[in-house]
């Protein structure tokens, strides 16, 4: 049965003008442009809200001087546009509706979201629980970050432990590796977990098969062609382990002449 909704809670420093001002115009900014993160990761090159009841939630595939122009998913439409107090849209990709408020506090800005079933609805994607903690991050560095968004690299290395969030506690802590999006907290199950050294991301997994000793670690690498790489890996004879397929990023994964396993997945427009 799916789930009625979910709901998260986070503060910033800011006012609620500000600080609703900084979610919908800086969106681009704050959005953890990881592998998981887009519909359509090799494509995306913007996140965009347009302002006002009406306005769209987008994620942008190309970016063109004239808006009819554009590649783009409408992920929602506004429906609720109170700037300092309320947002509101309507999904366009599931059977959801979500509210965001924006209350003050103390130290700032309490930022509320829910997201809600809809009566007689199906789909849900329940994104924002995890999506709201890439906010305060952002609001807390913005003053000294570049204007700019921040792109992993082509390259990251995959390890898998029998726990992986404990694992990430541990390398957050001993060796100060850090998180764009956050370490997950003790007893909560996350089945994707992101660390960055500079702008190079170390994936966690969970190890599922002790036995394979080769199997404890993988290199991801992103190209400019996933059809043609794939093309080239076949005819090479590498052994591959899955064909490409797509679950937000496109991908597949291939054993080296000694069994280490690759992951080569489809680089987005933005990458260098």
């Amino acid at each position: 049965m799916t789930e009625q909704s979910a709901s998260a809670t986070v503060e910033v420093a800011a006012d609620p003008a500000t600080a609703f001002r900084i979610f919908t115009e800086e969106i681009d900014l704050w959005w953890v442009r990881g592998p998981i993160n887009f519909f359509d990761s090799a494509r995306a090159v913007q996140m965009r809200i347009e302002p006002g009841v009406g306005g769209r939630i987008l994620e942008v595939y190309r970016v063109t001087a004239d808006p009819s122009g554009e590649d783009a998913l409408e992920l929602g439409r506004i429906t609720i546009w109170e700037p300092g107090a309320r947002l509101g849209y309507r999904s366009s990709v599931d059977d959801t509706e979500t509210e965001i408020a924006f209350e003050p506090v103390d130290a700032g800005t309490r930022v509320t979201v829910e997201q809600r079933l809809l009566p007689g609805g199906e789909k849900a994607f329940y994104m924002w629980p995890n999506v709201i903690g890439w906010f305060p991050n952002w609001v807390s560095r913005r003053d000294s970050a570049p204007s700019t968004p921040r792109e992993i690299d082509r390259l990251s290395i995959a390890l898998y432990y029998r726990d992986p969030g404990a694992a990430a506690r541990w390398l957050h802590t001993t060796f100060g590796l850090d998180s764009w999006d956050r370490i997950p907290a003790e007893g909560e199950h996350a089945p994707w977990i992101e660390l960055q050294v500079g702008i190079s991301a170390i994936l966690l997994f969970e190890l599922e098969d002790d036995s394979a000793p080769r199997a404890d670690h993988a290199v991801w690498v992103y190209v400019d062609d996933l059809d043609a790489h794939f093309a080239r890996s076949t005819e090479q004879g590498a052994k591959i382990v899955s064909e490409i397929h797509q679950h937000g990023y496109r991908r597949y994964e291939a054993e080296d002449l000694e069994g280490h396993r690759w992951t080569f997945a489809q680089a987005r427009p933005t990458m260098t």
